[in-house]
């Protein structure tokens, strides 16, 4: 299967933002329990500040020294991030190498991090706003080839928490959930 990866991350970017405009109270709970709706939020808009910086070769260090202080207004924020992004994923050479904290990957690679990385943000919200949880499939299918074969190590990066038991034949979605340590059958006061 050919995975469209551009295509892919302006489909999660879209995601996200229709979870974030329904953002009506920025401190309500997340299914990523260190974080409320506004530090999810920021996690996320954080990330896309770095992409260009990135892709443009500068180190890590370079990037996280770059972070800029969100303003108020973080619709605004994430549209802007969002948009510097997606011009430097269109821009970048795909077997180019980019430093991330774990190794030097190619922009390929950090694509698909990414893009996964916003997908499964893109639930959490939807989870913390009320609004409908049903990603769309073919990110779902995509993210899944991220996640699956990493299955074994996912806990142990100490960025998941544990593996959801949940019937092999449970949606795709469910599953990939339930692969980062999201359980879609529980509701957040569970």
């Amino acid at each position: 299967m050919t995975i469209d990866w551009l295509t892919l991350q302006n489909t999660a970017h879209r995601e996200f933002a229709v979870r974030l405009h329904a953002v009506a109270d920025w401190n309500a709970p997340t299914p990523d329990t260190e974080w409320n709706t506004r530090q999810l939020v920021t996690h996320v808009i954080e990330e896309q500040q770095w992409v260009p910086l990135l892709l443009e070769g500068r180190t890590l260090r370079e990037a996280r020294a770059y972070k800029r202080p969100l303003g108020a207004d973080l619709s605004s924020e994430w549209a802007h991030y969002s948009k510097a992004a997606t011009d430097a994923w269109a821009a970048a050479a795909p077997d180019a190498r980019v430093q991330l904290s774990y190794d030097t990957v190619t922009v390929t690679e950090y694509l698909r991090e990414q893009v996964s990385d916003v997908t499964i943000h893109s639930w959490d919200l939807a989870r913390a706003t009320g609004t409908s949880e049903a990603l769309d499939e073919g990110l779902v299918e995509a993210v899944w080839t991220v996640f699956e074969p990493q299955k074994a190590t996912l806990e142990a990066s100490g960025l998941f928490s544990s593996i959801v038991p949940v019937p092999d034949d449970a949606p795709l979605q469910s599953r990939l959930l339930a692969l980062t340590g999201r359980d879609d059958r529980l509701s957040l006061s569970a």
